[in-house]
C-alpha cells in the first residue's frame, strides 16, 4: 500500500528505495513518479503507527485499550509498530488469538487470512481504518448496516497540519490537541448520514470517482428505520 501510494514519510532513505523500485517494476500500476509530501498533505496516506497512537490517544482512549492489527505485517516490523506499541502496549495480531495450527489453512492464503481481519473488524467495539482503502471502505459500510457501529474516519489531511505542528514545536500533545482533534472528529464517527453523491457538474467516469461507495454507506437504500427517523448523534 505505501509503494502503491507512494508516502514514505517517516521511513529511512533505504525503505524509501525500496517501495520505490517495487512501484517502478509493477506494471499495472499506471502511476510511477508520486511526490510523497504531497500525497501526504492532501490526506492520501495512511498513518504511521506513531500518528495512529498520537490520534488514539487524543481521542482519550486510555492505554490499556487493546487494539487488534487489522493487516498484513507492519512495513519496518517493530522498528515502527514500537510507536505505537509505546502508548498503547495491548496490541494484537491473529497470530496471538489463533493457534499455529488454526492458522495453518490460512498460510499463502491472502484473501482467507484478510477475511478473518475483516470480521474481527466488523465485530470490534470500535472501528477506526488508518487508511481508506477498499477492505476500510466496506468494513465501514458493513457496521452502518448492522446498526451504525462506531466507526471513526479519521481525518488524515486535517490531521496531517497538526501532527506537523507537534513537529516544529508549534504545539504540543495535552489537552489543546485532544480538544482539536476530537472536535474534528465530532461528526466523523458512524453516525446515521445519507449517502454523498457526486460532485456537480461532473460527468463520466469523473463523476462516479466522486460519489460515496455504495459498499461504503448503504443508507438509505439497505437500512431500514423502522418507521422513525435515524437521527445524527
Amino acid at each position: 500500500m505505501l509503494s502503491f501510494t507512494g508516502c514514505t514519510y517517516g521511513l529511512t532513505d533505504a525503505e524509501s528505495e525500496e517501495l520505490r523500485i517495487l512501484r517502478e517494476n509493477t506494471n499495472h500500476w499506471k502511476v510511477k513518479d508520486i511526490d510523497s509530501t504531497e500525497q501526504r498533505l492532501g490526506g492520501f496516506c495512511p498513518l504511521t503507527p506513531k500518528e495512529v497512537g498520537i490520534f488514539l490517544q487524543a481521542l482519550g482512549f486510555p492505554p490499556s485499550t487493546s487494539i487488534y492489527i487489522a493487516a498484513g505485517e507492519i512495513y519496518g516490523g517493530n522498528t515502527h509498530l514500537s510507536e505505537l506499541s509505546s502508548r498503547f502496549p495491548n496490541l494484537i495480531f491473529k497470530e496471538s488469538l489463533a493457534s499455529p495450527e488454526e492458522l495453518k489453512a490460512f498460510i499463502n492464503h491472502a484473501s482467507q487470512s484478510a477475511a478473518l481481519d475483516y470480521i474481527i473488524s466488523v465485530e470490534s467495539d470500535v472501528f477506526v481504518p488508518s487508511y481508506s482503502g477498499n477492505m476500510a471502505r466496506a468494513v465501514e459500510g458493513h457496521r452502518r448496516f448492522l446498526g451504525h457501529r462506531k466507526t471513526i474516519n479519521p481525518d488524515r489531511k486535517g490531521l496531517v497540519e497538526n501532527f506537523d505542528k507537534l513537529v516544529t514545536g508549534e504545539l504540543e500533545e495535552g489537552v489543546t490537541l485532544s480538544h482539536l482533534v476530537q472536535r474534528m472528529h465530532k461528526n466523523r464517527q458512524g453516525a446515521p448520514r445519507k449517502r454523498h453523491g457526486s460532485l456537480p457538474g461532473l460527468k463520466g467516469k469523473a463523476r462516479l470517482r466522486t460519489e460515496e461507495s455504495f459498499y461504503e454507506n448503504p443508507y438509505p437504500e439497505c437500512i431500514c428505520s423502522s418507521g422513525s427517523k435515524l437521527k445524527k448523534t
